[in-house]
């Protein structure tokens, strides 16, 4: 049987790079997927011919756009069983250069939109349902110029321990999925000079005891670990899935 048969699962922010991967894999495994994302462009290209991928389209930074998109999920498939917050803006810039624009763009979707997300979510999930909340290496090694996006992203590690605490009693399980660096697209577009960004990778990638970036098909495989009865006895934890860079 598949891990997600039946199961009803809503990703944020899953139109490339991680995001997608799981939206592919939720769905090879049985699941119903839901996908959210800013882009129509996005959308329509994520949705494969003959799958179940339903899409709408909004914003995580606007709470009534969360608001329709559990509501019209539930509306639709009278359930949500998986919820995976993967919605994110990384845009780096040293602290003295941070600007109150930036700050905002990067807080209302990290930290107020993942905050959101949970809070419309939560009447809407079945008992037994999972959460999964995506945060980030760069929250753990003081990476030059990501102040904003580790603050945020360190924050989500205090929201799962207490959205567990609040759900475990409904049987519903929140936790954190901590990806390293991964070969996506989003590296690409930090806004960084292409020699910075070979000169940043080169030196992550020699902290790494695997001597590679990983891969987002093998995160989406952690994802759903999180997301199926394969990890009914986690809670409130953080899988970090980074080959090893944290140990170096």
């Amino acid at each position: 049987m598949n891990k997600l048969d039946k199961k009803v699962a809503v990703i944020t922010g899953g139109t490339s790079g991680i995001g997608l991967a799981c939206a592919r894999l939720f769905e090879d495994e049985g699941a119903q997927v839901v996908l959210f994302a800013r882009g129509e462009d996005g959308l329509n290209n994520a949705v494969r011919p003959n799958g179940k991928t339903h899409c709408i389209q909004g914003d995580v930074s606007r709470p009534e756009d969360l608001a329709r998109l559990f509501h019209e999920t539930r509306q639709r498939f009278g359930r949500v069983d998986v919820v995976l917050a993967n919605a994110a803006v990384v845009k780096l810039s040293p602290i003295v250069d941070t600007t109150d624009a930036l700050f905002d763009e990067v807080v209302n979707t990290n930290m107020k939109g993942v905050f959101n997300t949970l809070r419309h979510a939560i009447p809407t999930l079945t008992a037994g349902a999972s959460l999964v909340v995506m945060t980030s290496f760069l929250n753990r090694m003081g990476f030059p110029g990501s102040s904003v996006v580790a603050m945020t992203k360190g924050a989500l590690n205090s929201l799962v321990r207490v959205a567990a605490a609040e759900l475990g009693p409904r049987n519903i399980r929140v936790n954190a999925l901590c990806p390293g660096a991964i070969e996506t697209p989003l590296w690409g577009k930090l806004g960084l000079p292409a020699e910075v960004l070979q000169a940043a990778g080169e030196g992550i990638t020699a902290q790494i005891p695997l001597h590679r970036w990983g891969k987002a098909g093998e995160m989406a495989r952690a994802a759903l670990f999180l997301a199926c009865d394969d990890s009914s006895y986690m809670n409130g934890a953080e899988l970090q899935v980074d080959g090893g860079l944290r140990q170096a």
